[in-house]
């Protein structure tokens, strides 16, 4: 014997039927806190802030690992002058 039930109804009256809380404004609070968190992570990330945190020294630091770079790509060891 088979028996088919089709119920008509929206999930926020089926919830309250089966006595389940409403956790929508919870979610809504949740979301928004990690959005704020995500966003403000995202500030912190803009390119003269990096440049600022990998390279301390300003300038100086850029133009000794560009140095570096060459020397690497060209097989030098240094400069024999």
């Amino acid at each position: 014997m088979k028996v088919k039930i089709d119920i008509d109804c929206s999930p926020e009256e089926a919830r309250a039927f089966f006595g389940l809380p409403d956790v929508g404004p919870m979610q809504r609070a949740v979301m928004q806190e990690i959005q704020d968190r995500m966003l403000g992570a995202m500030r912190g990330t803009d390119a003269e802030t990096l440049l600022k945190t990998w390279m301390p020294a300003g300038v100086a630091g850029l133009e000794q690992m560009q140095k570096m770079f060459w020397q690497q790509f060209s097989g030098r060891q240094g400069d024999k002058k």
